[in-house]
């Protein structure tokens, strides 16, 4: 047995010499013939093993492949539906401590999509799809009109409720009515009489464009004017629609912002639930603009859902609809025949639900999204990975699993556009509270620093988990609290870069060929055990600071 020495192992040996007289790419072919087996485990090795149990994403990790590509030319785009796409696999998930508008807008901004929650009144959450719609668009094809009649005053009260401070002014206040001056936030901010009339204090100077202008001219109009906004006016000067300056800087700074097509609007998606006021709910939903309807059930192979997802597709078929929550392929292949456009992966995988714990009922979270996803592949139905996310990695894992997005509720719960304060903990962290919806409080309806608004709001809680006549609430989630992440603008590119240079390391340049490599085999994986879980982690310090963006 030759022994070891400065060059290494493989000195003296017959394979070494061979190797020394080749090239790099023929000492892989010797290589590869001498170790036929490679490295690490196939994917259905990985988690078809009885003796391996089902698993979950601390469990394996991925091995490293071949880099020759930079991270900056991974690319993202991955479906969230059968029809649409995202140039970011990230969502936030449905919840009232995660979800309202403010996450929604700028979740889509940067490429990714904000699941609205239902734990509000419907005229509510319909208020907040309609906030999303507004938010960026192409032409403004519903602008906020006002009236000769209205006053200073009330100008203001809108801007307070919308966000922004321009707006046409028209003889009636209404679309398709004489355009007679544009109000801005200028004209408005410090003038002292809020009794006057918008007319006292509006623009009468316009730049217009006429209608049937298209999206590329009114933009070098609105370019070379350097107003703040271009309305489109008819031949009678009847007011059609409105183009806005700070979309076009929206559309520099956001260049991956998830929009439809047609009206370069942002993507809007809203959850409901599967009684029958949901349908009332969705027609609100669906006349403030939705797109995407998300059926929020934490058990989601039901008669309730069946028929839903049924009712949905016959009656708003211009609306995808993701269905769920699923773990096995049997619970997928219900909905897939109902009609789902989409599936949403996990039971009680979440960071505050204890589902598993109370029910007895769930599955792990890799086990789950590789069971699922690789079904309904064959089906064209993306999946998403609900739940278990508790950093970079466990984004990466979601993907090879085969799921196409994530969703993350606590990740994104700690961050300046999540609703609700922050305070100071106990231990004087700053933090902001946090609830599964299947936490008492959330089942009761009790506020969590900013979720339902009002008494009349739907328990979105007791209406996932079929608790609604319930006497007695059996918990199957907390309430809680996480560390504050400061804005999603910083924390969402800190997750895409990590992605990205994940993939790198995996050798896959985008996130179809990282399917397709899983898929093929060669992507490897390898088993952790809880000493490697330890080992991977940080270990032997005395202090340290866990710093993971700047």
């Amino acid at each position: 047995m030759p022994i070891a020495n400065g060059d290494g192992a493989l000195a003296g040996t017959p394979l070494r010499r061979e190797i020394e007289n080749l090239d790099y790419r023929d000492a892989l072919k010797v290589l590869e013939a001498e170790y036929p087996s490679k490295d690490g485990l196939d994917i259905h090795t990985l988690l078809d093993s009885k003796e391996n149990g089902a698993l979950t994403y601390n469990d394996f990790l991925i091995l490293p492949g071949y880099i020759g590509f930079a991270a900056a030319e991974v690319t993202l785009d991955s479906p969230v539906t059968k029809r649409i796409s995202l140039k970011t696999p990230l969502l936030s998930s449905p919840m009232d401590t995660v979800t309202e508008e403010n996450m929604a807008i700028h979740l889509a901004l940067l490429g990714g999509l904000g699941v609205i929650h239902h734990n509000c009144s419907a005229d509510e959450q319909a208020d907040m799809v309609r906030k999303v719609k507004r938010y960026e668009n192409g032409f403004i094809s519903d602008p906020i009109v006002l009236s000769a009649k209205t006053t200073v005053g009330e100008a203001k009260e809108l801007k307070e409720k919308w966000g922004f401070g321009g707006f046409p002014v028209t003889e009636t206040g209404e679309l398709k009515s004489k355009l007679i001056g544009i109000i801005t936030t200028r004209d408005i901010q410090f003038h002292p009489r809020p009794d006057d009339l918008v007319t006292e204090v509006m623009s009468t100077d316009l730049i217009t464009a006429p209608a049937g202008t298209t999206l590329a001219e009114a933009n070098a109009v609105l370019r070379e004017s350097r107003k703040g906004k271009l309305p489109i006016v008819d031949n009678e000067g009847n007011l059609v629609s409105l183009l806005s300056r700070s979309d076009l800087l929206k559309n520099l700074n956001y260049p991956l912002a998830s929009k439809m097509p047609h009206s370069k609007q942002l993507i809007s998606a809203a959850a409901i639930g599967t009684r029958p006021d949901d349908k009332n709910r969705l027609q609100k939903l669906v006349d403030a603009g939705l797109d995407i309807v998300v059926l929020d059930s934490s058990q989601g192979n039901s008669l309730y859902q069946i028929e839903m997802v049924k009712y949905i597709k016959e009656t708003y078929p211009q609306i995808d609809v993701i269905a769920g929550n699923v773990v096995t392929r049997e619970q997928a292949a219900s909905l897939i025949a109902a009609g789902a456009d989409g599936l949403r992966i996990g039971m009680g995988s979440g960071s505050a639900c204890i589902t598993q714990e109370v029910m007895a009922v769930g599955r792990p979270q890799a086990a789950a999204v590789f069971a699922v996803s690789s079904f309904a592949a064959r089906f064209g139905v993306p999946c998403i990975a609900d739940g278990g996310i508790q950093n970079v990695g466990h984004i990466v894992k979601g993907l090879a699993m085969g799921a196409s997005t994530v969703m993350m509720g606590g990740l994104l719960a700690g961050t300046t556009e999540s609703p609700g304060n922050y305070f100071v903990s106990r231990e004087g962290k700053l933090v902001k509270a946090y609830r599964g919806m299947g936490s008492i409080d959330a089942m009761e309806d009790k506020k969590a620093g900013g979720g339902a608004k009002d008494s009349k709001a739907s328990n979105a809680g007791t209406a996932r988990y079929f608790s609604e006549g319930d006497r007695l609430l059996v918990a199957q989630g907390v309430s809680g609290s996480v560390l504050d992440r400061g804005s999603v603008t910083k924390f969402v590119p800190y997750l895409l870069a990590g992605l990205q240079h994940s993939l790198q390391d995996i050798g896959s340049k985008s996130l179809v060929e990282l399917r397709e490599d899983v898929v093929s085999g060669k992507v490897r994986f390898e088993l952790r055990t809880v000493s490697a879980q330890a080992e991977g982690n940080v270990h032997g310090l005395d202090s340290f600071d866990k710093k993971l963006y700047s």
